[in-house]
């Protein structure tokens, strides 16, 4: 299902041949039949209202986000795959965000064309390194795992929470499950939240949780807007309990494709002035339809060979 041009690609990466069609869920009978038709489906959503897909083996998802997926209503014949490659675009995000809040260059740059020669070595004062700093990453996977690998090389140390607790990696200096979760917020100059939204992290960062970071750190959300309680954060922020945060994703969008929508967020978060906010940007570069579509047209390619799936989420449970 692709009305915007985000699969444009997959035709060029497939190695077998395949019949693709546009699925527009507009038109509920030309949806009802190729949804009655298909072998695969990519789409980000699957809903109990879809009509009847007996044929269906594949389920791709050409994002990493299975929220809008209700998997009891997915057929048993097919396997459930998502894509991700945007960790590349949003540890570029996360690494950009925490030199900007370390350094200012929004602040920096309005003096000096003023004349305003504050932050200088002639005046000072001085702003922050992230050398040394502790990053907290909650959500250890393929996000976590790419920014961890930026952030170290700026010299911070790395703390993750993740599924399961390890050693950790070359960049993460340990892994903890979520009973460590208020240690690793604790010790955190900045916190990731990179996990997905599902019933166990829906408000996961709720007040106590804000309340267990230090009075300075800087909370950085890339994953989904529900996973930190919304009025708990604001009054966090506007109490300046916490520092700050770097805010990528919101509590409500306005429909795909349109550039105006409802206001993101119950709060006010852009009268505060200790955030950073961006319109759920951070992975959407101009790399990312390339890689996505090469492992969209790869999964499709390995169901014609019956070959094992890459990023499979759920086995089909009927063959």
């Amino acid at each position: 299902m692709d009305n915007d041009g985000r699969l444009r690609l997959v035709p060029e990466y497939l190695r077998t041949p395949w019949k693709i069609e546009v699925a527009d869920s507009a038109d509920p009978s030309a949806f009802a039949q190729a949804l009655r038709d298909a072998d695969a489906i990519v789409s980000m959503a699957w809903s109990a209202s879809f009509p009847p897909a007996p044929k269906l083996r594949l389920l791709q998802l050409p994002g990493a986000g299975t929220d809008a997926i209700s998997f009891e209503h997915v057929p048993p014949t097919a396997a459930v795959c998502n894509a991700f490659e945007h960790e590349i675009g949003i540890s570029e995000y996360v690494i950009a965000g925490m030199l900007e809040w370390t350094i200012g260059f929004r602040k920096l740059d309005p003096c000096i064309r003023q004349g305003d020669w504050t932050g200088s070595y002639i005046c000072g004062p001085h702003h922050g390194e992230m050398f040394g700093k502790t990053l907290g990453i909650i959500g250890y996977g393929h996000i976590g795992r790419e920014v961890a690998k930026r952030a170290k090389a700026f010299g911070m140390r790395i703390l993750g929470c993740g599924r399961q607790s390890h050693p950790g990696d070359a960049y993460c200096e340990s892994v903890r499950t979520a009973d460590a979760l208020d240690e690793v917020l604790a010790a955190s100059d900045f916190v990731l939240i990179a996990v997905p939204l599902n019933s166990a992290t829906r408000n996961l960062i709720d007040a106590a949780r804000l309340g267990a970071m230090k009075p300075t750190a800087v909370l950085i959300n890339v994953a989904r807007g529900a996973i930190v309680d919304e009025a708990a954060l604001f009054s966090a922020l506007n109490s300046k309990q916490i520092g700050g945060a770097i805010l990528d994703v919101w509590y409500r969008y306005p429909q795909q494709g349109h550039n105006r929508g409802p206001v993101p967020w119950n709060y006010p978060f852009n009268e505060l002035e200790n955030v950073i906010l961006t319109p759920h940007a951070s992975g959407w570069t101009d790399g990312l339809t390339a890689r996505r579509n090469r492992v969209i047209a790869e999964n499709l390619d390995r169901l014609a060979r019956a070959e094992p799936y890459i990023n499979l989420v759920r086995a089909a449970s009927i063959v």
